[in-house]
């Protein structure tokens, strides 16, 4: 069974914004932290932001102040808001447990103008 599936990607052009959301299962989910990350073409995937199972979070230098990392226990959705967009932004996004290595399809963001 499918335990993380990200959705919310899509085209954007720089200064944009765009919301991405992540289903997860409840062993992935529930009293656990999720994290977000990306990984642009011939690049390291990176950890972008996480939040704790109480709402605690923390941000990759690059996106402070422009994403906000969420979620919705009782859903079991985590969400990342990303604003004022920047072509760098652009890479495939993945929601993941911080610690157990399972990851979905994720989901394509793309800023160009």
């Amino acid at each position: 069974q499918v335990q993380l599936v990200e959705s919310g990607g899509g085209l954007v052009q720089p200064g944009g914004s765009l919301t991405l959301s992540c289903a997860a299962s409840t062993s992935i989910f529930n009293g656990r932290t999720i994290a977000w990350y990306r990984q642009a073409p011939g690049k390291q995937r990176e950890l972008v932001a996480q939040i704790t199972s109480s709402g605690a979070t923390i941000y990759a230098g690059s996106v402070q102040g422009r994403f906000t990392i969420s979620r919705d226990n009782a859903k079991r959705m985590v969400y990342l808001q990303m604003n004022s967009l920047k072509p760098e932004d652009t890479a495939v996004y993945y929601c993941k447990n911080l610690l157990i290595n399972t990851w979905g399809q994720g989901t394509q963001v793309t800023v160009s103008s």
